[in-house]
């Protein structure tokens, strides 16, 4: 695949400007958390622009549990945060999710250019490679969404670089990416008493490089953004 064929873009601007296939990026935490819900059986997720449009959608009927962030802090009128140590204790299995963050939700709802979406993190990164890489797509777009889609962040940056790199074909050190990252002064918000929404194990899950052994692939269903794993599961 020929280098110029994958282009590297950031934050909401990036997401709009992305076309071909997009890949979102959030590594802490929306997208390793959507990963999560899906390891414990989630059927879907529901990724919305806005905490009214998912609490709308809950109320509905169009989906079981809302989750996510507003300013970091779990909407209180939401069932789960944006947090992937929740959900690995959650039991959705074969629920409908609606998930709505800062950054990642918003992304994948901005990249209305992209002929096809993935959204990933630090967890999917191989898999996510792999399924863009199947489909031969002439143009990708991969975009790290950062701090509330207007400022950049290590873990996203480094996340766009390494997932690049996988697309390309070039071996890669995930144990590397993984220790770059962890040593981010992003990172160090996990540890502070005074950021209570901040989990170091949400920390220590979203540095799982490639543990999670699927992508996730968003299609537009009736007018909504929904994501599945990928490859289907049978």
């Amino acid at each position: 695949m020929p280098i110029d064929s994958v282009r590297l873009y950031s934050l909401l601007t990036g997401a709009r400007q992305a076309t071909g296939t997009a890949i979102i990026i959030d590594v802490y935490r929306a997208y390793t958390t959507a990963a999560v819900a899906f390891q414990r059986g989630a059927e879907k997720i529901i990724l919305t622009a806005s905490v009214d449009e998912a609490l709308d959608l809950r109320a509905r009927g169009l989906g079981d549990y809302c989750m996510g962030e507003q300013d970091r802090i779990m909407p209180p009128e939401f069932d789960f945060g944006n947090s992937p140590y929740a959900l690995s204790q959650a039991d959705v299995r074969g629920k409908t999710l609606i998930q709505s963050t800062s950054a990642g939700t918003k992304g994948a709802n901005a990249a209305q250019d992209a002929d096809r979406i993935y959204v990933a993190a630090l967890v999917n990164a191989a898999a996510t490679a792999g399924a863009v890489r199947a489909d031969e797509p002439e143009r990708i777009s991969i975009v790290a969404m950062g701090s509330r889609g207007v400022m950049r962040t290590d873990e996203d940056e480094q996340c766009a670089l390494y997932l690049r790199n996988l697309i390309l074909g070039y071996p890669q050190d995930s144990e590397a990416v993984r220790s770059l990252v962890a040593s981010a002064a992003v990172s160090a918000k996990f540890d502070g008493p005074a950021r209570p929404e901040f989990d170091p194990r949400d920390r220590d899950i979203a540095l799982r490089v490639d543990s999670v052994p699927f992508a996730i692939r968003v299609v537009h269903e009736e007018g909504l953004l929904v994501a599945r794993p990928w490859p289907p599961r049978e």
